[in-house]
Parts: structure tokens; sequence; C-alpha cells
């Protein structure tokens, strides 16, 4: 099964259990404390991809690690230890992250810029979303010098590609075709 889609259904099962349980908020919470951990730790993201150390010596760091988590949070670390697929933490911590903002009815933009957003930019963005979407959007401002100029926006599964590193890449992918 491909990864995506098996964290997808442990995202969704968590979502499941974290609306019966009425705690929704609290392991947003959480997952997102667990993306920006592993997203901050190379160390960390060594550890959970390494095939040499155990599954249980990885939960065992990361209930550590997320002591503060709650039950549901701890439940999903022994889960995926169980099934061996720890390695996926991250990414079903972002899935339902994506999931519950959608339960909400809320949406995180992504916007990549090689530049910080001006508030000015910002709000025409906002603008132009509210216009696409029917959710209340955030953005939330990524930075990456190699896009060159111009932006990545991605809402949802929805991607719109305008930096000037891709029209170049399509300017190049065209002239090697035409040879």
């Amino acid at each position: 099964m491909n990864d995506s889609r098996a964290a997808l259904r442990y995202a969704k099962a968590v979502l499941d259990l974290a609306v019966d349980n009425k705690a929704t908020a609290a392991v947003e919470k959480n997952m997102r404390s667990v993306a920006a951990t592993i997203a901050g730790s190379s160390e960390l993201r060594s550890v959970l991809a390494s095939p040499v150390i155990n599954g249980e010596s990885k939960k065992g760091a990361l209930n550590v690690i997320f002591k503060e988590g709650g039950e549901i949070t701890k439940g999903l670390i022994n889960t995926l230890t169980e099934n061996k697929r720890i390695g996926l933490l991250n990414e079903v911590a972002l899935k339902y992250i994506i999931l519950n903002e959608d339960l909400k009815g809320e949406g995180v933009a992504y916007v990549t810029t090689a530049v910080p957003l001006t508030p000015e930019l910002e709000k025409k963005v906002l603008q132009q979303l509210a216009k696409i979407t029917d959710d209340k959007v955030t953005i939330e401002n990524k930075i990456d010098e190699n896009i060159i100029g111009g932006f990545i926006l991605r809402v949802g599964d929805l991607q719109y590609d305008a930096s000037v590193s891709n029209k170049l890449s399509n300017i190049k992918r065209e002239f090697t075709n035409s040879l």
C-alpha cells in the first residue's frame, strides 16, 4: 500500500476517535507538536527511518518526547509501532491536521515564496482564496529561495506553481524535446 494512503487512513482513524471523545482540538495541538518536533530534528527523522533501531526503542523515545501528548496520541504511537509503520508518524500528523481543518471548515493555504510575503500581498492572496474556496482560509508562508521568484500555492490537494524555477524548468524541457 502506498505510504501516503496508509497515513491518510491512520489520520482518519485518529480523527474519528478524537471526534468520538470530543478532543479534536487537543489532538490537533498534539499533532502540530509532533509535526513541528519531527520537522525540527534531523536526528529524530533518522531514528524513525532507521531499520536498525527496533520499534520498541522508537516507541520508548517517542513516548518520552511526547509525554504530554494525551491518550489518543500515545495510542497512535503504539498502533504505528505494533504495525511497523512508525516511520509514518509525521505524515499521519500532517494529514490529521488537514482533515481536522476540513472538518472545522477552515483551511490552510501554503504559499511558498522566495522572500516573505508583505501584509498587503498576504491580504490580496486571502481575497483571491476567498473567491476560490468556500472555507475560511489562513496563510502559512514558507520561504524557499530555490524557487527564485514567483510563488507556489497549495490549498488541500490543489497546487498552483507560478515559480520562476518551474517556468525555467518548463522552458528547458521544451528546448530539449525540440532538439
